[in-house]
């Protein structure tokens, strides 16, 4: 399903991550992320940030007293985390694919916007859950594709409004401008609600919720590691 590099497409985003992502989502991303940081119990525990980028999700985290650990493949994304944290974060350059944690490292873990760049999304959330305590929560941002009225106006803004956007901002936002709404869309096409339920219950999650955002554009799922 993946047709680019993660690692490629994402490193030349660093400086500007933050801010764009904000305004190509109309405001949205820094909301869903926050309902994100909101699934966690307040226990004080420490959360494993998986794709942690810049360390927005990670900043929520100890705003909220975590300890948190970032993880991401992209050295580039790294490099603005660390001068964002200091030594507030432990930061691991690491594929998710295969975590360098032993069985239940940690009480809880986030991964933002992962599984459409893998190549087995199963086996993915199966290594993303091994490394959670029993009990643990587990919990994931995704974008979405909305559905009804609100359909015909998510496909004009992928296929036209953000080519486009990536084309002004240039700095290697063209390339995420272009590939973004396909991705997503196939992603859900070969990944439907019911079927990504059943992955995390294959992964060993359990009370799983599902909430859709903004009318579609953002899905949290989140449950309990058993």
């Amino acid at each position: 399903m993946p047709s680019v590099d993660a690692r490629e497409l994402f490193a030349p985003l660093g400086p500007s991550y933050d801010r764009v992502g904000a305004t190509l989502s109309f405001g949205q991303d820094p909301r869903w992320r926050r309902f994100l940081v909101e699934r966690l119990p307040r226990d004080g525990g420490h959360v494993l940030d998986v794709a942690t980028g810049t360390g927005l999700v990670a900043a929520g985290l100890l705003q909220r007293g975590f300890e948190v650990t970032g993880v991401d493949q992209s050295a580039e994304m790294l490099a603005r985390a660390r001068e964002r944290f200091g030594p507030r974060v432990e930061l691991v350059e690491s594929s998710a694919e295969a975590l360098p944690f032993s069985d239940g490292s940690f009480d809880h873990l986030t991964v933002t916007y992962l599984l459409r760049y893998v190549d087995d999304p199963g086996a993915t959330l199966r290594e993303l859950a091994r490394v959670v305590r029993p009990g643990g929560t587990v919990a994931s941002l995704e974008f979405g594709v909305p559905s009804g009225v609100a359909r015909p106006a998510w496909e004009v803004y992928v296929r036209a409004g953000l080519p486009l956007a990536g084309r002004v901002l240039r700095n290697g936002w063209k390339e995420v401008g272009d590939f973004l709404g396909g991705s997503i869309r196939s992603y859900w096409d070969a990944y439907p609600e019911g079927r990504q339920l059943a992955l995390w219950d294959a992964a060993q999650v359990d009370d799983v919720a599902l909430r859709r955002m903004s009318l579609g554009g953002g899905v949290v799922i989140w449950g309990r590691k058993t």
